[in-house]
């Protein structure tokens, strides 16, 4: 009889929140509250569920067109929930995000192009009727001495949410760490915010490494959030300290809590659309568990010219701040892709993540279209699943497109690949396709996808272990023993 009583109160408590009104709600979008707490979810961690791509008959639409997203928030996200013992909530994967994690093995861009373009074919691991198409891109390489000078501001959320040894101190171990890799030329403000805005550290110079870490340390949390206000000081430092042909950039270190002034997603997306037309790139660092905007911080960086990455612990920390500085550094801006797919070989196509990235395919060739940014030496992926035309002819496969603008140019360059090689069984493909079906298979797993087929954690483990011949600082290793966890 108790097990019966307590059964139906609680069917009754399910049917009471079910009923709650939600109007406030976008459809696909979770606060994960008290109750999901309960079962590992952190308390008030918010997400967006996109959905996944369907599959496209080539006949009815041929075309593809994405923004590239350089981030790689999602997936050390997910790393910081395994490492919990715990799987990520579906909503926080974003299978492009786990692949563009990594750097892979590409070629330097060539005839006075920022950018390379490859592409490979192969069999598909979890349908055998299927194939893979890989699309590769790598931004020009710049050597340190050869960088432009930065005039960066660190705007540090200093609200009572970020009062955790995994929120501010992280931050600031972090900032520390980027002022010892600056040149006497580069330049550093600190804005910080919680009731209001209000100024650190007024920019200085590099040089000055010791000044710059006293203010780092004199930061403590408390109090509620401003977030609007923090970011208009902040870009206002920034353009007063404007370098021409430099990387003028705020860094946004959050858990993405904000609460007083202008602080839904829609309102701070509109503020940063306004503030990325001075020039000044955005790039957002999500910190901490519980209270973490996830929605919120990602569609801030896509709109604000930069990229949103996710520090989770001291390795993410050398990774953002010292091993890959250069992606700071951007050498392709509103960077955007089309691929037109030949019906006399293709049937049917699905393209793996990149839900929220879709775009017009008018809008490819408009250059008031805001899209992604790649920065110096960093390489962006794309996978298709793909079906073969069985009567397929001779031809190329696919055209692979790319449009994008250098930094201080406002026409975009277009450059184009034609896809022809002949499909490959996925063991004989090379270490960057291996990996990086590794890579989405495990994503498709995280997601629960519907189009996992025959996917396994052995099958995703087995692809990676041999695909990390190229693996700079042991990331693939660490994806190794993450999917083995």
């Amino acid at each position: 009889m108790k097990l019966y009583l307590n059964l139906l109160i609680f069917t009754i408590l399910i049917l009471i929140i079910s009923s709650c009104d939600t109007d406030n709600y976008e459809a696909g979008f979770y606060a994960y509250s008290d109750f999901q707490s309960i079962q590992g979810i952190p308390e008030n961690e918010q997400y967006k569920d996109y959905g996944e791509n369907p599959f496209v008959n080539v006949t009815d639409d041929p075309v593809s067109t994405f923004s590239v997203d350089a981030d790689g928030g999602s997936y050390a996200n997910m790393r910081r929930f395994i490492n919990s013992g715990q799987v990520p909530p579906v909503a926080s994967v974003r299978i492009e995000e786990y692949i563009n994690y990594f750097t892979f093995d590409y070629p330097e861009p060539t005839d006075g192009e920022n950018v390379s373009l490859n592409s490979e074919l192969s069999s598909c691991p979890w349908n055998s009727d299927h194939y893979l198409l890989r699309l590769g891109m790598k931004g020009k390489s710049i050597p340190a001495n050869e960088l432009p000078s930065s005039n960066y501001v660190f705007l540090i959320d200093v609200s009572g949410s970020m009062s955790y040894d995994d929120k501010l101190e992280t931050l600031k171990a972090g900032f520390k760490t980027m002022v010892d890799n600056l040149g006497q030329n580069d330049r550093i403000a600190i804005v910080t915010y919680a009731g209001h805005a209000g100024v650190l550290l007024q920019s200085t110079s590099g040089s000055e490494k010791s000044k710059i870490k006293k203010a780092i340390d004199k930061l403590g949390a408390g109090g509620s959030t401003a977030g609007a206000e923090g970011i208009k000081t902040a870009y206002a430092i920034a353009e007063e300290n404007f370098i021409e042909g430099g990387n003028n950039r705020v860094i946004l270190g959050t858990d993405g809590d904000f609460n007083v002034g202008p602080y839904s997603t829609e309102d701070l997306v509109e503020l940063i659309e306004e503030e990325r037309e001075s020039g000044v790139y955005l790039t957002v660092l999500g910190v901490g568990t519980g209270n973490l905007n996830d929605y919120m911080m990602e569609q801030v960086a896509n709109k604000g010219n930069g990229n949103y990455e996710y520090i989770d612990n001291a390795n993410q920390i050398k990774k953002v701040f010292t091993y890959e500085l250069s992606k700071f550094y951007t050498v392709a801006k509103d960077a955007r892709i089309q691929v037109t797919f030949n019906p006399d070989k293709i049937e049917s196509y699905r393209l793996i993540g990149y839900e929220n990235r879709q775009m017009d395919d008018e809008d490819f060739k408009n250059d008031s279209t805001d899209a992604g940014e790649i920065g110096s030496t960093q390489t962006i992926t794309a996978l298709y699943e793909i079906v073969m035309n069985p009567q397929h002819t001779d031809g190329i496969y696919a055209q692979f497109d790319f449009r994008y603008k250098k930094p201080n140019e406002e026409q975009s360059r277009l450059i184009s690949h034609e896809v022809t090689s002949e499909p490959v069984n996925l063991a004989s493909a090379s270490e960057n396709m291996r990996f990086a079906t590794a890579v989405a298979g495990f994503g498709l797993l995280m997601k629960e996808s519907d189009y996992m087929g025959t996917l396994n954690k052995q099958m995703v483990i087995d692809l990676a272990k041999n695909a990390k011949t190229f693996d700079p600082h042991d990331y693939r290793q660490e994806f190794v023993r993450l999917v083995s966890k």
